[in-house]
């Protein structure tokens, strides 16, 4: 079945421009459209899409609480957000993952790799835009102190932890690590466990800022 997405954003321009990307590849399939954050809540909990693209600026309930209510910690079945941004650094962003987005994309992303989040954020996995990732996650762990985290993670805990800061898919790991796809599910819902974090954007956060990643 195709993936079903919801775009949410208030420029009518971005919706478009999406949909006709997403549609354009038969694995998934734009249901519905929102141009504020109050209309993104509502009809992602009505029609629970696989995915949905989520503004971060936008007229109302900003896409911040939007997140946080449909993918936040307390939610019971949340729902997978990828977070649009037109910033490559934006403290709304990092707040948007703390508040449950799976990953973040910026505006001006390739058709491509838009369409590649769309597919991994539907597979759990995160996408975040290259060109943001080593910036963004720097500029929020300047300062941190070094030094090993006071987790037990065993070796290839932190491999596969390492793999998964730097953006690596789960397919990817388990080819550089030469290892099953079902023991680097493990080794991630291990890892989720041991530092108390609900997705894999939320380990990547977790090596940053313990400077496991630089």
């Amino acid at each position: 079945m195709a993936i079903r997405v919801l775009v949410a954003d208030d420029q009518a321009l971005v919706r478009t421009g999406f949909r006709l990307i997403l549609d354009a590849d038969p694995g998934i399939e734009v249901i519905s459209e929102a141009a504020d954050g109050e209309a993104a809540v509502r009809l992602a909990r009505r029609l629970r899409p696989d995915v949905t693209l989520m503004d971060i600026r936008m007229p109302g309930l900003d896409g911040l609480r939007a997140t946080e209510l449909l993918a936040g910690p307390g939610v019971e079945d949340p729902l997978r957000v990828v977070v649009v941004t037109t910033y490559d650094v934006d403290e709304n962003v990092y707040a948007a993952l703390l508040a449950g987005a799976c990953g973040f994309l910026l505006k001006d992303v390739r058709p491509r790799l838009l369409v590649e989040a769309v597919h991994a954020a539907a597979k759990g996995e995160a996408m975040v835009s290259p060109s943001v990732t080593v910036r963004l996650l720097e500029h929020f762990t300047a300062g941190t102190s070094r030094g090993a985290p006071d987790v037990p993670l065993t070796a290839r805990e932190l491999d596969v932890v390492l793999a998964v800061a730097r953006g690596r898919t789960n397919a990817e790991i388990a080819r550089g690590l030469r290892i099953s796809l079902s023991t680097v599910k493990s080794h991630l819902a291990n890892v989720q466990g041991k530092i108390d974090a609900r997705n894999r954007t939320e380990i990547a956060v977790w090596a940053w800022r313990n400077q496991l990643v630089r």
